[in-house]
């Protein structure tokens, strides 16, 4: 393909990607919400109680938008991917000037540059459409475990699912290796956090681990799964250990793993096959 043509296509990804950042943060901030609504639902119905309805439902369409200090409507022209932010808003309510979290448009960039790495780096395959799914669906999950330190299965499962329906045509490597990867990749963070629980009495890792390792084994098989471990291993740690003894974070505080998890994945859905044949040829 001709870089012009590449070049727009990886243009259009972008813009595509800013839009899809801007439902992203909706997703990051209301998601674990409707979780903790349901889970209260679910145990006011097993000791028998009826809850209250609630006064304004919350999905992720409904309610739009708000300030959460004054309530001010976000409008069509606040919403605008960075520029909003950057330009229109300056980083402040329009109604009451409250401080809007830089996270916001970070994601939104963090999506769009993202997703235009994927156009250019795949082309217009099958494979750019599965790896902009990933891509997206790993930011929500990396954003949501900092926040929350929650992998929710209504992302894990169905990413897991949608990585063996890509490989059914071998998009990123052959379904056997798919399927094997899944399988592995949830039972070797399920033996760590077994081995670790019965040595030390304590939980390591949450379940939402195991599927999001179990998810990245479906999309890019087994063989990729001792470099998501390695390089998802040796960030968290040199996160952690920099953030107990520079920013005195206890050592008590647990740190979510799941945000190094996907960083990982995506450095092996680019790289994964360079880093590969580079670490078998350090080691044979």
């Amino acid at each position: 393909m001709l870089p012009e043509t590449l070049g727009g296509l990886a243009a259009a990804a972008g813009v595509l990607g800013l839009c899809v950042g801007s439902f992203l943060n909706v997703v990051i901030h209301r998601l674990p919400k409707m979780m903790e609504q349901e889970w209260h639902g679910q145990c006011a119905e097993l000791r028998g109680e009826t809850l209250p309805p609630a006064a304004e439902p919350l999905s992720l369409a409904k309610p739009r938008s708000r300030c959460p200090d004054c309530g001010h409507q976000i409008t069509a022209i606040e919403n605008i991917p960075l520029i909003s932010y950057l330009l229109i808003l300056r980083g402040k309510c329009s109604g009451c000037k409250a401080p809007i979290s830089p996270r916001y448009p970070i994601i939104e960039a963090l999506t769009g540059l993202l997703s235009a790495y994927v156009a250019w780096h795949f082309g217009p395959t099958l494979q750019a459409v599965g790896a902009l799914a990933l891509i997206w669906s790993l930011i929500a999950l990396a954003a949501i475990d900092l926040d929350t330190q929650l992998l929710p299965d209504s992302i894990t499962l169905p990413l897991l699912w949608l990585g063996l329906g890509f490989n059914l045509w071998a998009t990123y490597t052959d379904l056997s290796s798919a399927v094997v990867g899944a399988m592995l990749g949830y039972l070797a963070l399920w033996s760590v956090f077994w081995l670790f629980k019965l040595a030390t009495g304590k939980e390591g890792m949450g379940y939402g681990d195991f599927k999001l390792l179990a998810a990245l084994g479906a999309w890019l098989g087994w063989s990729m799964l001792p470099a998501i471990i390695l390089l998802s291993s040796v960030v968290g740690a040199a996160v952690g250990i920099t953030l107990i003894v520079a920013a005195r974070h206890g050592r008590n505080v647990p740190i979510p793993f799941g945000p190094y998890l996907a960083a990982a994945g995506g450095i092996a859905l680019f790289w994964g096959e360079s880093i590969t044949r580079s670490y078998l040829g350090l080691i044979g």
